[in-house]
């Protein structure tokens, strides 16, 4: 098992000497977009962020600490990161007046989310606005067929896939590589929306008739025998310098993550420099800037032993990089605005043997319970619990917040006991925030 961070290789001798800039040397000058006239007055650059929902909010509370300064580009003025930003451009991200409001004298746009039209960032780049991540990478998080396509030819190992026509065209993937078959989306879904898990070529005939009729383009791809699915979070400076997190293990409910466990328990050293090296060459190979996560697949290879293929790219801070927050020198989030400003990457070590993260998810039913009063009784009872919530009103299945639980030293994530114990508070406490019900039974007012 490995928890140490990875660099991108230097193509020069400074990272011996442990320059910063590992790849194409040391900036000589205020990076391209940031301003000179700003630089050489003292003020801080302005990033601006497309997205006002929780990414974007969390990475204001980076901004702040590092003295920087943040704009969002939110639809309403209640969204989860526009409650907490002093500096907010409302309007639709589909809008390219509003995205040109938002940059305008923005040192460099950058994203929560990936569902910005490509022709607009084209545009912004047109008329001499730096957009980081860049418009050619951006569009494999964006396109699903364009991603395996593009991944396909730089010898990622990827599911079996091919678009999606009519019935047909799956009927016949189905037959050459057996039932169930997943069709997907190829834009636009997220947290399992726009995927379809298939059985027959009735499911697929009526899925691809609703769908095509919507005018939703489809590709449909292998039903992959996984183990278990993992996260590669990396990051990614202008120059190329590169550095990654301990690989995650994730846990999806109906399609959306609910624990991340970092480090993975249980994975080998060799698996998880794999996978680390993978996501660090797709960045490079993509040319991302800022924070990336690359979800991963494992499963057994034909000789039994671990493999990984490649399930999405997200090219922005993401759920599956929250504990990093407290569990990791730098968070996802600070190193994103590092990356997009090109300052020298953060430290990606864990300061703790083992992090979880446990989404706070909307109940079916929203209790009673204020949800300040639920922060109370989980800082009485749990008080190691790190909260992070996002401001959002309740309803079922909504991601609320999240918590983060450090595992104390000594502990490993390969000793199963350690993780099962980590895990269960995190889970409870997270339970607890969503549903007002403690999942061991406590009473907290048995005795009174």
């Amino acid at each position: 098992m490995t928890d140490e961070p990875l660099s991108a290789p230097a193509d020069d001798d400074s990272a011996a000497h442990g320059d910063a800039r590992i790849r194409g040397g040391a900036r000589e000058s205020a990076p391209p977009g940031r301003g000179a006239e700003a630089a050489a007055a003292g003020v801080m650059p302005l990033v601006a962020m497309i997205g006002g929902g929780q990414l974007a909010r969390m990475t204001q509370q980076a901004a702040i600490a590092m003295g920087q300064n943040l704009r969002v580009l939110a639809g309403a003025p209640d969204e989860s990161a526009a409650q907490v930003s002093a500096d907010v451009a409302l309007g639709s991200h589909t809008d390219l007046e509003a995205l040109r409001r938002a940059a305008d004298g923005a040192s460099v746009v950058t994203f929560d989310h990936e569902h910005v039209p490509p022709e607009h960032l084209h545009a912004l780049v047109a008329e001499g606005v730096t957009v980081l991540p860049p418009p050619e990478a951006l569009v494999h998080a964006q396109d699903k067929l364009l991603m395996r396509s593009r991944l396909r030819e730089l010898g990622a190992p990827v599911p079996d896939f091919a678009p999606v026509e009519d019935t047909a065209d799956v009927a016949g993937f189905a037959q050459r590589h057996s039932w169930p078959v997943v069709v997907k989306a190829t834009r636009g879904g997220y947290d399992g929306k726009g995927v379809w898990v298939l059985h027959s070529e009735d499911e697929a005939a009526e899925v691809v008739a609703a769908q095509r009729a919507a005018g939703t383009v489809l590709m449909v791809e292998e039903a992959v025998p996984w183990r278990r699915e993992l996260s590669a979070m990396v990051a990614r400076s202008p120059f190329g310098q590169g550095a990654a997190w301990p690989v995650a293990e994730t846990v999806q409910r109906d399609g959306v993550l609910a624990l991340a466990l970092a480090p993975a328990p249980g994975i080998s050293t060799d698996l998880a420099s794999r996978a680390q090296q993978l996501a660090l060459r797709l960045a490079d190979e993509l040319g991302v800037v800022g924070s990336m996560a690359v979800e991963l697949f494992e499963l057994d290879g034909p000789d039994g032993t671990p493999q990984i293929q490649v399930n999405e790219l997200a090219m922005r801070p993401h759920n599956s990089g929250h504990w990093t927050q407290d569990g990791a020198v730098t968070s996802q989030f600070e190193q994103h605005l590092r990356a997009v400003l090109d300052y020298p990457l953060g430290d990606p070590s864990p300061t703790a043997p083992l992090t979880v993260t446990a989404n706070v998810l909307g109940a079916a039913q929203a209790p009673e319970m204020s949800m300040d009063e639920r922060l109370h009784h989980l800082f009485a009872r749990m008080p190691e619990a790190k909260v992070h919530l996002y401001g959002k009103g309740e309803r079922p299945g909504r991601k609320l917040g999240h918590i983060n639980i450090t595992g104390a030293f000594p502990g490993s994530p390969d000793d199963t006991a350690y993780t099962a114990d980590v895990r269960e508070r995190a889970e409870r406490a997270a339970h607890w925030m969503s549903h007002a019900e403690w999942t061991d039974g406590w009473d907290g007012h048995a005795d009174d």
